[in-house]
Order: structure tokens, then sequence, then C-alpha cells
């Protein structure tokens, strides 16, 4: 059985969670918003005393691999809706900024033009400096976003220049040698 799979997800009182038995469709309400998942109908879940058990159908394949997932999803739904996620990204290099007007990020990097970037419903951006910070709800539309960010100019090796999540190593490689 999974290690992950089998501990049971204790339920904070301010948040609701709905499950609909028909098609496996669970919705999670809590202070900071709601959010809502369809799950395999090779996992059972059962809410019970204000703890959500979560297990697998049958001892297939495909259900020993989403039992640990499916916990690991619905925890991340509760946590997202009483706490919320983000992730932090720094701009490093010579004439690198970015802005924030709105919702609109704006991002310059070297280009001849600006980047534009936009907030949704469930992402929004803050620029600290040279720090941009991605915060949300939903886990994986956070994580997303900042991929998104770093993806427009990632660090190169050379000088280290681009934008890369906080704390994230970068390995550096050594220039061309001149002549002796």
């Amino acid at each position: 059985m999974s290690r992950i799979g089998k501990r049971k997800i204790s339920v904070p009182q301010n948040v609701k969670l709905i499950k609909s038995e028909e098609n496996n469709f669970i919705v999670v309400e809590g202070p900071k918003g709601k959010l809502e998942k369809k799950f395999s109908m090779r996992i059972k879940v059962r809410i019970e005393n204000g703890e959500v058990i979560v297990e697998r159908c049958d001892n297939s394949k495909e259900a020993r691999a989403l039992h640990g997932l499916s916990r690991t999803l619905i925890s991340n739904m509760i946590t997202g809706v009483t706490q919320g996620f983000s992730k932090t990204l720094e701009i490093k290099g010579v004439g690198y900024r970015a802005a924030k007007a709105g919702n609109k990020l704006t991002l310059s990097l070297g280009y001849a033009h600006p980047v534009l970037m936009f907030d949704n419903d469930e992402i929004k951006t803050a620029v600290d400096g040279d720090k941009i910070i991605v915060s949300g709800i939903d886990k994986e539309a956070v994580g997303q976003y900042a991929a998104n960010i770093r993806a427009k100019k990632p660090p190169e090796p050379y000088k280290g220049k681009g934008i890369r999540y906080l704390g994230e190593k970068v390995r550096r490689k050594v220039g061309k040698t001149g002549k002796k």
C-alpha cells in the first residue's frame, strides 16, 4: 500500500469539502477561494469525522499509481484554500527589470521589446525590487505561471543573467581563455 496514500488528511474547521458520488468530483471551499477537481474512478474518497481517507478500488498498476497522487492533490487543495501557495523568482542582469501595473507584468529582459504577461483570476503577481512573487490558491497553476515567466529568459551559464527561482543554483561555465 502507498505510504503517502494511506495517510489521512485532516480537514480544518473553516474548510468545506463536498464530494459527488457518481463522478468522483471533489469541491473544496475555504477562506481564500474554491477549488474543484475530478478524480479517477479507480480511487475512492471518503470523508469521515473531519478527515479525508483515500483508497483504491483495486490493486491494478494504474490504481496504485493514482493512490498517492490523489491524496496529495486533495491535500494541496485544502492547503491552497486555507494558506495559498507562492513562488519567488529573481531577476539577475544589467538592465533586466520587472514592473507591475494593474494586472499586467512588464518584463525588460534585453530584447528589443518589453515582454508582457497578464494575471488571471487565480494567479496574482507582485514585484519587489528584483524579485517577482507569484501567488495563488492552485499549486499547479502557480508553478506553471512561474515556469512560464522563467522561460522568457532562463539563466545562462556564463554570466548567470536571466530569471531564476529564489535559491536556484546555476552551474557556471568558464569562458574562453586568452592566448598566452
